[in-house]
């Protein structure tokens, strides 16, 4: 299909994520459906396909800079030209301060601000030459008044923010 579209959702789990990737196939987009793991998409492949819409399961981990360059590359050469990026990685853990390891930390924030910087420049990449394109990153209150015992969470989600 010459006018063929699609959507890339990095994060699309069983709520906002897979919401937002039901939608955009709704509206005739190729949604393509992302997670750490592959298998876990399966329900929300399914359930686009069942409504008539078309969908691809890719597994990515969204901290890994060649696995997230790969995966525009797929999108652009062999599923249909990127119109739309979704960042959703949401990343929501709960340590109290004290027990915030700097593991901890560090991993909540590639999940959330750094995968999000790679996924933007990538669909920058893409979308810059044409001209076309949206980015978009979810958000969460704690971006802008973290809550207790979600320090790591909070400033991750800032960072995604600022």
């Amino acid at each position: 299909m010459s006018d063929a579209k699609s959507i890339v959702v990095v994060g699309a789990g069983d709520a906002t994520g897979g919401a937002i990737a039901k939608r955009f196939a709704r509206e005739g987009y190729v949604a393509v459906c992302v997670r750490r793991t592959e298998e876990k998409l399966v329900p929300l492949v399914e359930a686009i396909r069942e409504e008539g819409g078309e969908a691809v399961a890719v597994g990515c981990d969204a901290r890994d800079e060649a696995q997230i360059a790969s995966l525009f590359n797929r999108i652009e050469s062999d599923i249909a030209p990127l119109d739309a990026a979704i960042f959703n990685i949401g990343a929501n853990v709960r340590f109290p301060i004290t027990e915030t390891t700097s593991r901890v930390y560090r991993k909540v924030w590639e999940m959330a601000a750094f995968a999000g910087f790679l996924t933007g420049r990538e669909a920058a990449r893409v979308m810059i030459p044409r001209k076309s394109g949206t980015i978009i990153f979810t958000g969460a209150t704690a971006s802008i008044r973290g809550g207790s015992g979600f320090s790591a969470f909070a400033g991750a989600k800032f960072a995604l923010r600022a």
